[in-house]
Parts: structure tokens; C-alpha cells; sequence
């Protein structure tokens, strides 16, 4: 299982058209809607045979072309996990780091955290994992490389 972009298990994985990293799928949709383009089935429809098993790095590394070739660099992003198993904790760092790198970004731009459901529904029950993210974009000035301030 790909949390992240990080391998936490091979005992279990997660069903999806993708490697099933619900993560790196989140943080990609949450860049695709701030920037007002769909989500990441517009990019990679499930019905494109070249996307069967893609991974959710190439994924998000496309989704980051996009984000910069509309003039835009991360601002900030967080993450939520939710899932009774795997914690989350043991992988943060790694997580974090690599969510970072994908976006041309910094660490201390990055939030990942884990929440369980307390045995209550299908998460709870270890038959699901959801994954929320929210980011703030910011343009980037001309020609400077630093953000403008003007939020999206």
C-alpha cells in the first residue's frame, strides 16, 4: 500500500484504477480545484488505457507541471488520513518530504496528520481509508521567482 508516495505496507493495498494512493490523490484534486481545473480524472481518465495502474507520483508530478505552468507555487497544504491502520506517524517524515519535493516546494510547507474512526464505519472497520487536503496557491511574480501575495 502507496500512502503518500511511500510504501507503508505490503500486506495490504488499496483498490483503484491508480496505484490507489488515496493521498497523493487528494492533494492533487485539492491543487486541480484551487486552480479551477476538475479533478485528476480530466488529466487521467479511467478510461485511458495508459493510465491502468499509473502511479499516484506521476500523478501528482503532472498535476505540479500544471500548477506552475499556470504561475502558481504552493502556499500552503494539509492533509488528513483517516484510517484505523497504517498509522500514520512512523511515515510522516517521509511522507511529508516527498508530497514537498512534488510540489517544488519545502517540508515546512507540508502537513500530513492521522485520524482514526474509533471502529465506526467502513474505515473504522479497516475496509477503507479517505484522505482530505486542502491547499493555498499563490502566484508567483514576474520573472522573480517569489510569490506576488496574491492568493487562489
Amino acid at each position: 500500500m502507496f500512502l503518500g508516495g511511500v510504501e507503508v505496507s505490503r500486506e495490504r493495498g488499496l483498490l483503484g484504477h491508480s496505484d490507489g494512493d488515496v493521498l497523493l490523490h487528494a492533494v492533487a484534486d485539492a491543487i486541480l480545484g484551487a486552480l479551477s481545473r476538475g479533478d485528476i480524472g480530466v488529466i487521467f481518465p479511467d478510461t485511458a488505457p495508459d493510465v491502468k495502474g499509473i502511479s499516484s507520483v506521476t500523478i501528482l508530478k503532472r498535476t505540479a507541471e500544471i500548477m506552475r505552468e499556470e504561475g502558481f507555487v504552493l502556499g500552503n497544504l494539509d492533509c488528513v488520513v483517516v484510517a484505523e491502520e497504517p498509522k500514520i506517524a512512523p511515515h510522516r517524515e517521509k511522507i511529508v518530504a516527498l508530497i514537498a519535493s512534488l510540489l517544488f516546494s519545502l517540508p515546512g510547507k507540508v502537513s500530513v496528520k492521522g485520524k482514526t474512526k474509533e471502529g465506526i464505519g467502513e474505515v473504522g472497520k479497516r475496509l477503507a481509508i479517505e484522505a482530505y487536503a486542502v491547499v493555498t496557491l499563490v502566484e508567483e511574480g514576474p520573472g522573480t521567482g517569489f510569490p506576488a501575495g496574491r492568493n487562489k
